[in-house]
C-alpha cells in the first residue's frame, strides 16, 4: 500500500504545470469534449507507467546492491531539480469537430508518446525500481495523472491560469527531494 501511496502523492504534485497537463489543457480547450480525453488520458498513462514501474522493477533486480539506493537517492533528487523547470508545448491546430473515437485516439497516442521521457514516466522507473510492485506503482502513478489531469481538462484554459504553478513546481520538487532523501537514508 505504501507504494501505492506515495506513487499516487508523488505524481500527482509533480504532474501540475507539466507539458502533460499542459497538453490536457490544449486538448480540452481545442476539442470541448472532456470525457474521450479522459479516456484516452488514463490508457495511455496505463500503458506507459505500467511499462515503466516494469523497467524499474527489472532494473532494480539485475542492479541489485548497496550502490542502487545512491543511484535512485540521487536520481529523485536531480527529479527535485528537474520539477522546478516550467514545462511548454507548442500549440497545434485540431478540428474540434471530430468524434469521440478520434479524439479518444488522438490523446492516448499524444499523451502515450509526450509522457515518454517526461520526468513523471522517469520516476515511475524510479518507484517500480524502489517499490519492486508493478501493479501499486502503476496503480499509483495512473491515479497521481488523472488526480492532476481531470479538473484540468474539466476546467481546460481557465486552469492554466488560475494555478499558482510557481508554488506547485516547489511542492513537487519538495516531494521528489523527500523521496531522494527517504531513498538514501533507507539504503
Amino acid at each position: 500500500m505504501q507504494a501505492f501511496l506515495v506513487s499516487t502523492g508523488l505524481v500527482a504534485v509533480a504532474e501540475i504545470g507539466d507539458k502533460t497537463q499542459l497538453l490536457a489543457i490544449l486538448l480540452a480547450a481545442r476539442f470541448r469534449r472532456p470525457w474521450p480525453i479522459i479516456a484516452g488520458i488514463l490508457v495511455a498513462t496505463l500503458a506507459n507507467h505500467a511499462l515503466a514501474a516494469l523497467v524499474g522493477q527489472i532494473a532494480a533486480q539485475w542492479l541489485d546492491g548497496p550502490w542502487i539506493h545512491w543511484v535512485l537517492g540521487v536520481a529523485f533528487l536531480g527529479f527535485a531539480v528537474w520539477a522546478l523547470i516550467p514545462d511548454k508545448i507548442d500549440e497545434e491546430e485540431a478540428d474540434p469537430t471530430l468524434r469521440a473515437e478520434s479524439i479518444f485516439l488522438t490523446t492516448a497516442i499524444a499523451f502515450f508518446l509526450v509522457e515518454m521521457g517526461d520526468k513523471t514516466q522517469v520516476a515511475t522507473i524510479g518507484l517500480g525500481a524502489r517499490f519492486q510492485n508493478v501493479l501499486e506503482v502503476a496503480a499509483g502513478t495512473t491515479l497521481g495523472m488523472m488526480i492532476a489531469n481531470v479538473p484540468a481538462v474539466l476546467l481546460g484554459e481557465a486552469a492554466a491560469t488560475t494555478l499558482p504553478l510557481k508554488y506547485i513546481r516547489w511542492a513537487a520538487a519538495a516531494g521528489f527531494a523527500a523521496v531522494g532523501f527517504w531513498v538514501l537514508l533507507a539504503g
